[in-house]
């Protein structure tokens, strides 16, 4: 189950200096932002390096899934909420079913986000998985399928917080799939109609041959 719902200001969100004025050439969450980076670049350019310099595979797959680990959390319960305004997270209820909630901030609120924190979010957000996708088909066409398999955590991982932010800011699933639907049954309605019109047009159009004699 999908839950769209604006970001709360509880006790438990109120951490940082959200109520300071924001100016949008200065970062308001500096280190915030440092650490955003900071792991999931640094998983990149250890894996890099441990493939360059022939360094064990075990002491490289630890040390890229620890900061892979670290980047995950901390995206996605700090800097998410800090830098963009959005937040999404599960709970499971008293009968067990599983509850997703995707958050972001409406109103007044999204005017405490800083425009150069936003780029920074989203374009370390997308460029990562793009280039964590070419390692993997570097690493496949190399057949270095041990390697594979740590591209692919990484892929999970950066992945699960990219489709959740966009969740949080696109709207819940259900609404964007009925719109695709909506437009794709719009779409081939009126090619229907369209084809239907030009056959009815071109039979209109067609000349009627006048019945030849029959000479004998």
């Amino acid at each position: 189950m999908n839950v769209n719902a604006p970001l709360l200001d509880d006790d438990t969100l109120g951490f940082g200096e959200e109520e300071e004025p924001r100016n949008g050439k200065k970062l308001t969450h500096p280190f915030v932002t440092f650490f955003h980076l900071l792991f999931r670049v640094s998983a990149v350019l250890v894996y890099l390096l441990c493939n360059w310099f022939k360094i064990s595979f075990i002491t490289s797959f630890v040390t890229v899934v620890l900061l892979l680990s670290m980047d995950f959390w901390t995206v996605k319960n700090i800097t998410g909420r800090l830098m963009v305004g959005l937040r999404w997270w599960n709970y499971v209820d008293d009968d067990g079913k599983s509850h997703w909630v995707f958050e972001a901030r409406k109103g007044n609120q999204q005017n405490r986000i800083n425009p150069s924190e936003s780029q920074i979010f989203w374009l370390a957000l997308i460029l990562c998985p793009l280039l964590w996708c070419i390692l993997f088909l570097t690493a496949l066409v190399g057949l270095s399928f041990t390697w594979v398999l740590l591209v692919c955590i990484a892929l999970v991982l950066n992945g699960a917080n990219l489709y959740g932010y966009v969740k949080c800011k696109m709207g819940s699933n259900q609404s964007i799939s009925r719109s695709l639907s909506d437009m794709t049954s719009d779409f081939f309605r009126k090619q229907v109609i369209q084809n239907m019109s030009s056959m009815m047009r071109s039979s209109q159009q067609q000349p009627s041959t006048p019945a030849q004699p029959n000479i004998i």
